[in-house]
C-alpha cells in the first residue's frame, strides 16, 4: 500500500494523478486527510506520527510505502523514525530535514504564527494568492484555485497545522536519519535551488538513500507528475 501525504494548504485530491495510475498496476494508493488529524485539537509532529503509525498498522496493506511532499515530506519523516520497521520504503518530495539555528527556528515560529491567524480569520482567496507568491513557489506552475477554495472549510485545522507542525517546532532530523535502513528516494525540483542543496548534502549521508532531480520547481507533483510516476511505479 502507497500512502501519501499532502503539503500545506494541500488536499487528498493532489494524489489523484497517481492514485490512478497504481491502481491499474493492482496497487492500492490510500492519500491521507492530514487536516483531520487537526479538526478537534492540536497534535505535535512527534504525537501526529505515533497516531498515524498506529494507522497503517491496523490496515491491511502487506507492503507499506511512505510518500510525503513538502509539509507532508516532514511529517514523513517522523513516522519513520518513529516506527522505521514499518516502512518498506519512502519517497521524500521536496522537503526539509529541519533547521539547525535556533533563530532561524524561531524566526520560522513567528512566520507560520502569522500564517497560522490569515488561515483562521482573513480572507481566504488572499491567503492563496499570498502563498503562492512566496519565493520557494515564484516561477512555478499554477494550482488551480477553485479547489482550494473549498479548504476553507478546514480553515481551524489548517491554521493549527501552522503551529503544530511549524518548521520551527522540528528538530533537525539529519543525523537521526543517518541511521536509517529504510531505501528512501528524496526527490527534488532542479529551478528549487534551496531544497535541492538541502536533499545533496543530506542524501549521500544516508545508509540507503537516492537523490532524483526533476526539471521543475518546488511543486513537483504539478510539474513533474509524469517523472514521479516513474520513481513510484
Amino acid at each position: 500500500m502507497i500512502w501519501c501525504l499532502h503539503g500545506a494548504l494541500g488536499q487528498t485530491s493532489d494524489w489523484d494523478f497517481l492514485a490512478e495510475k497504481v491502481s491499474a498496476q493492482g496497487e492500492i494508493c490510500r492519500a491521507v486527510d492530514l487536516w483531520r488529524f487537526l479538526d478537534c485539537e492540536g497534535l505535535s509532529l512527534s504525537q501526529w506520527a505515533k497516531v498515524f503509525n498506529a494507522e497503517v498498522k491496523a490496515a491491511t496493506g502487506e507492503r507499506n510505502v511512505l510518500v510525503g511532499y513538502s509539509m507532508g515530506g516532514r511529517l514523513a519523516l517522523h513516522a519513520l523514525l518513529e516506527e522505521p520497521a514499518l516502512w518498506d520504503e519512502a519517497v521524500i518530495i521536496s522537503a526539509h530535514p529541519g533547521l539547525v539555528d535556533a533563530d532561524e527556528q524561531f524566526r520560522r515560529m513567528a512566520d507560520d504564527a502569522e500564517w497560522a491567524a490569515l488561515a483562521l480569520t482573513g480572507e481566504w482567496s488572499q491567503l492563496l494568492e499570498k502563498w503562492d507568491a512566496q519565493g520557494v513557489l515564484a516561477g512555478g506552475a499554477k494550482l488551480e484555485k477553485d479547489s482550494r477554495l473549498k479548504l476553507v472549510n478546514r480553515r481551524r485545522a489548517i491554521a493549527r497545522s501552522f503551529m503544530e507542525w511549524s518548521l520551527g517546532k522540528q528538530a533537525d532530523l539529519s543525523s537521526k536519519l543517518k541511521e536509517l535502513t529504510t531505501p528512501i528516494t528524496w526527490v527534488t525540483g532542479e529551478r528549487d535551488e534551496k531544497f535541492t542543496a538541502l536533499a545533496q548534502e543530506l542524501v549521500p549521508q544516508l545508509r540507503q538513500g537516492r537523490h532524483q532531480i526533476f526539471p521543475c520547481g518546488h511543486r513537483v507533483l504539478k510539474e513533474a507528475n509524469e517523472e514521479l510516476l516513474e520513481v513510484l511505479s
